[in-house]
């Protein structure tokens, strides 16, 4: 028992922290599709590790959102449903917003150059998931360009799930529009925050969400009539 006034020691968790890097990179690079069953036994073998590092890293991914835990199922990849979508495009849309104010007003020139360089490194992607990271890494610049710590954790907070949201929008059949269209929507983006522009700004990033938002809509209701239609037959 701990003396009073003092805590018991912290056990070391970086086992857990490292299952949960290789989970969750299998997940974004399209390993693990969403709704995949996540076993831990499977897992356990296949990172040669027990299973309670396993099973630690799975809750930690399920704090972030990318796995949903049910009765007697397990944990599977996170599927998002149109309300999850709808929950995060206004969440996003709220911190971007105040984003793009702080950005605007505090920014160093080196934030800025930060900002740029992660947006030129997208007309180097390779393919669609590595834009989606290269996309991601554009977000987290302009974040960490706002010098709000609290603005950043609420993004930290979110960002997982907004991973799974753009790899969403791949998996929406878009990929060759997604890769084309991407590096010059961030370079405006960034030529209005360089430019200390907040209303453009602000209107570029809106418009930027509203596509892949729309995108991802339009398949739902499309799949939610090709479901309709075959029960029908």
């Amino acid at each position: 028992m701990a003396e009073q006034g003092r805590v018991a020691p912290a056990r070391r968790r970086g086992l857990a922290d490292e299952v949960a890097d290789r989970i969750r990179e299998a997940i974004f690079s399209g390993a693990y599709a969403p709704g995949a069953q996540l076993r831990e036994a499977e897992l356990s073998r296949a990172l040669d590790v027990s299973r309670g590092p396993v099973r630690e890293a799975l809750l930690r991914l399920e704090r972030e959102g990318l796995v949903r835990s049910a009765w007697h199922r397990g944990a599977a990849v996170t599927t998002l449903t149109p309300g999850d979508i709808a929950e995060l495009d206004s969440l996003r849309g709220a911190l971007e917003c105040l984003a793009v104010e702080q950005v605007v007003a505090h920014a160093s020139d080196e934030d800025m150059t930060a900002i740029e360089q992660a947006a030129d490194r997208m007309d180097r992607a390779a393919d669609e998931h590595e834009m989606v990271r290269c996309d991601i890494a554009f977000h987290d610049a302009v974040y960490a360009a706002a010098h709000h710590v609290r603005l950043e954790e609420a993004w930290q907070a979110i960002r997982s799930q907004v991973y799974l949201f753009l790899l969403a929008r791949i998996r929406a059949g878009v990929e060759e529009t997604y890769l084309v269209h991407l590096p010059g929507e961030h370079r405006e983006l960034t030529a209005a925050l360089r430019a200390r522009d907040a209303a453009v700004a602000l209107r570029l990033f809106a418009a930027h969400r509203r596509v892949a938002f729309d995108v991802l809509t339009e398949a739902h209701s499309s799949a939610a009539a090709d479901e309709t239609r075959d029960v029908a037959l």
